[in-house]
C-alpha cells in the first residue's frame, strides 16, 4: 500500500471513530475511490451559516500529504462567502502555500468550519463573476492572493 493510501486510511478511521461536531464523511463516496472524499459539513450553531447542509469535496493526488489535496464545495448549497465562490472554490491559504503535512482533512474541516463561523456577512468575493469565467476548473492552480483575515 502506496504511503498515500496508508495516511488516507489513518485519516478515515480517525474520521470516522471520532468525528468533530458537524463533520460526517460520506464512507459510501470512499469506497468507490479512496482518492476522492464527500465531507458532509453542518453550519455551525449561532453562525450566519446554522442550519445549513453543505458538502465538501476533497480529491487526493498521488504526492499527498506533502501537497495538498484539492478541496472545494460541492452540491446544491454552495456557500455564500467572500472566500467562496460560486463554483466551490475557497480561498484558503492553507489549502495551498500554507499547507503542510502535518495538516489533516479533519484540520482542513475545522478551517473551513471555523472560516464560516467568523462571517459576518453573506456575500461574495468581489471578483466572483470574472473568476468563475477564467478559472481552472482545479482551484490548487489559482494563484490566490490573501489579503482579508477580517471576514
Amino acid at each position: 500500500m502506496a504511503s498515500m493510501e496508508k495516511r488516507l486510511q489513518k485519516e478515515l478511521t480517525a474520521l470516522m471513530k471520532d468525528p468533530p461536531t458537524g463533520v460526517k464523511v460520506d464512507a459510501e463516496s470512499i469506497y468507490k475511490n479512496l482518492s476522492e472524499w464527500i465531507v458532509d459539513l453542518d453550519g455551525a450553531p449561532g453562525t450566519l451559516y446554522a442550519g445549513e447542509s453543505l458538502q465538501l469535496l476533497f480529491k487526493f493526488g498521488s504526492r499527498y500529504p506533502f501537497d495538498s489535496p484539492q478541496v472545494m464545495f460541492v452540491g446544491p448549497n454552495i456557500p455564500v462567502h467572500p472566500h467562496v465562490y460560486s463554483n466551490g472554490h475557497i480561498c484558503l491559504s492553507i489549502l495551498t502555500e500554507d499547507w503542510s503535512p502535518a495538516l489533516s482533512v479533519q484540520a482542513v474541516c475545522l478551517s473551513i468550519v471555523s472560516m464560516l463561523s467568523s462571517c459576518t456577512e453573506k456575500k461574495r468575493p468581489p471578483d466572483n463573476a470574472f473568476y468563475i469565467k477564467t478559472c481552472s476548473k482545479n482551484p490548487k492552480k489559482t494563484r490566490w492572493w490573501y489579503h482579508d483575515d477580517n471576514v
